[in-house]
């Protein structure tokens, strides 16, 4: 049987586990991924020889020895930050970046970009930055603000994969944070036009995140107390209400605290709901993040050993549904690596 290409590697990650393979390729596409000598036979390779290894029965391949052959990764939260913003980083780099990592399609949020996309024609204008930036597949989502809510049927129509909102301060105060009042206006347009809402979900309680800096503005705990899990678990018991209240589908990203995860768990029984985590709640712990490394500070913050195993058992049975990186670039003097400032 005959093929355009053939690639082979002791490491080519298969739905079976990782396996000694070669990939053959016509038009390309992958046409067959053949794991053992008798495959070979059945295509007419196999000879006599005293080797076992695949390699040996197929004359024309490009041999990748022990090197990863892996499908592309699909990361679905990436913040990439132009138009406006491209100091901060840009399409170029970020998909030159993904690319390098093993990462063939992205979907980037609607900030921090300036404009922020919450309307089609800040859309437009996403879309015109990328001509000739654009080193994987791209796709893109709308955002939800006070407000803007007659622009989202356009919008929803545009080409967008869903719609983001937050439930606190996002960051930047061109993104501003929605209400639950906005929130009953938007999620029936949103469910009417079968996108997932994204929800970042934090709810924070007014006038208490400074008080524990007082002392300490360069102090771990004092930054992981500042945004306890109770502000994740009261935003997550509002938007599954809101959710079975409109048939929303509701997506609820970077989940960092574990104490709702049985709760998820039941409710995705009988809801459109799915749930993301992020590498750095499942491969950090706070025990372990010195003060002053404000490299480790991200929103929500990253939680004990004891949660974040908890949600390493939420992941492996299914109820976190997958790892998106939540990557979001900003230049050294945003991110206080020199004062160690926290706050």
């Amino acid at each position: 049987m005959d093929f355009d290409k053939a690639i082979y590697s002791r490491r080519v990650v298969t739905s079976k586990g990782i396996k000694e393979a070669i990939i053959f390729i016509e038009n390309g596409k992958i046409m067959k991924i053949v794991t053992s000598n008798e495959e070979l036979i059945l295509l007419g390779y196999k000879t006599k020889s005293d080797s076992n290894n695949l390699d040996c029965f197929v004359p024309r391949h490009d041999n990748y020895g022990d090197s990863v052959i892996m499908p592309g990764l699909i990361d679905a939260h990436v913040h990439i930050n132009e138009p406006g913003r491209e100091d901060w980083e840009g399409f170029d780099t970020a998909t030159r970046a993904a690319a390098a990592g093993g990462i063939t399609s992205l979907i980037e949020m609607p900030l921090n970009a300036s404009p922020v996309t919450t309307t089609v024609a800040a859309f437009e204008q996403k879309i015109a930055a990328t001509q000739g930036k654009l080193h994987v597949n791209c796709g893109f989502y709308g955002g939800l603000v006070p407000h803007n809510y007659a622009d989202l049927p356009d919008l929803m129509r545009s080409g967008v994969f869903g719609i983001k909102c937050f439930l606190t301060h996002s960051g930047i105060d061109e993104f501003p944070n929605v209400s639950e009042a906005d929130l009953k206006k938007a999620m029936p347009l949103i469910a009417a036009s079968g996108l997932p809402l994204l929800v970042h979900a934090e709810l924070d309680a007014p006038h208490t995140k400074q008080v524990f800096f007082q002392k300490n503005p360069t102090s771990y705990l004092a930054y992981l107390k500042s945004r306890p899990k109770t502000w994740e678990n009261r935003a997550i018991k509002m938007m599954l209400r809101l959710c079975e209240a409109t048939k929303c589908r509701t997506h609820i990203v970077h989940l960092s605290s574990a104490d709702l995860v049985s709760t998820l768990k039941n409710a995705k029984k009988h809801l459109p709901l799915t749930v993301e985590t992020t590498p750095q709640y499942l491969c950090f712990s706070a025990e372990e993040i010195p003060d002053a490394m404000t490299v480790f500070k991200c929103a929500p913050p990253i939680r004990e050993r004891a949660n974040n195993d908890k949600l390493w058992a939420a992941l492996r049975d299914g109820t976190l549904d997958f790892i998106a990186s939540d990557h979001s670039p900003a230049p050294p003097a945003l991110k206080e690596i020199a004062s160690g400032n926290l706050a």
